[in-house]
């Protein structure tokens, strides 16, 4: 989970700084100490203090007025949004993923190619650039079965996948494209199972470990297995 996200979500959960977060969102503009005190009631050295938690845990975001140099009675510090989206979900989801390749898939189409198989070509892209990077950050030559799985797996980690070993295998306890896979399985899994393949192209072993569709109750519906 990302802790940052959580740490940022649970200050939220404090009445107080919520109110100056709400406040600040809506302030339309960067506001000072003074004002976001005011706002809600409280002074401006207990205001800066939790305004400065917030720019802390990234929500907010602090400068100088009249976007100058602070000099000390002329420029108040100000806050305002940070540029950031906040999120947790439990167990991981990855819509975001899911619609930048079928954007993608829409914008880069070929002539004479169905959208369904230009979105699985660039899903299995997506996993590949991912394996790429990781192999050239490994030292030694040909990656053998049971090293690519071990990869595989702290990479499908990352992304949410939850994988676990079962055999000789790699299974995954989650789907991070669910619940849009119970709505369109035959597509969705497909395109899940190009990116777990072409994670496994970019890792550059290709012919010793294959992605292959398993689906199980409870569980992502692509395997991973020496070939």
């Amino acid at each position: 989970m990302d802790r940052a996200s959580i740490a940022a979500l649970a200050a939220l959960d404090e009445d107080l700084r919520r109110e100056l977060f709400e406040y600040v969102r809506g302030a339309g503009e960067p506001v000072t100490r003074e004002a976001a005190g005011a706002a809600v009631g409280i002074s401006r050295k207990l205001a800066a203090f939790h305004l400065d938690k917030l720019v802390d845990l990234g929500l907010l975001q602090s400068g100088f007025a009249s976007g100058g140099t602070r000099r000390v009675g002329r420029a108040p510090r100000t806050y305002e949004p940070a540029a950031i989206d906040v999120c947790v979900r439990i167990p991981a989801r990855s819509p975001e993923l899911l619609a930048e390749i079928l954007l993608e898939a829409v914008t880069d189409e070929s002539s004479g190619e169905r959208a369904r198989r230009s979105a699985h070509r660039l899903a299995r892209a997506r996993g590949k650039a991912l394996g790429a990077r990781a192999r050239a950050s490994v030292r030694g030559g040909r990656l053998g079965a049971e090293r690519a799985l071990t990869l595989s797996e702290g990479l499908l980690a990352e992304a949410g996948f939850e994988p676990f070993r079962a055999g000789t295998g790699l299974r995954m306890r989650n789907c991070p494209f669910h619940p849009l896979a119970a709505q369109s399985p035959q597509f969705v899994c497909g395109l899940n199972r190009e990116y777990v393949a072409g994670l496994v192209e970019g890792l550059d072993a290709a012919d010793r470990v294959v992605a292959e569709l398993a689906p199980r109750p409870g569980e992502c519906c692509v395997e991973l297995r020496p070939a």
